[in-house]
């Protein structure tokens, strides 16, 4: 498949984003998590969005993935902004594949 290295980096991603908002809850004040908590939840499901659409013969997909990036590179500067462990992970990967997604772009 032509697009599996980047399904794979998008679904790497979408894990990622889920583990650290569900680890964002069990920091000691979660309501101080909310923002990363949302943004996390949003990426994961536009990364999910977009690896399910690629793995299919769709062609209209370039606004899709230009808007992943941009909701990675968002989700990495929230997730900066912490000094968990599971949020520099998380910001890792979220640069990651925001680069992976403007690199299939070009």
């Amino acid at each position: 498949m032509e697009n599996l290295d980047l399904i794979k980096i998008l679904n790497d991603c979408a894990a990622h984003c889920n583990y650290c908002a569900d680890a964002c809850l069990d920091e000691d004040d979660p309501r101080k998590m909310i923002d990363c908590i949302r943004t996390d939840r949003a990426c994961a499901v536009i990364c999910t969005a977009t690896a399910n659409l690629l793995s299919t013969n769709f062609s209209d997909i370039r606004a899709l993935i230009n808007y992943c990036s941009d909701i990675c590179k968002k989700c990495a500067q929230e997730c900066e902004m912490h000094d968990n462990q599971h949020c520099k992970e998380c910001a890792a990967s979220c640069r990651e594949c925001s680069d992976a997604c403007l690199s299939y772009l070009i």
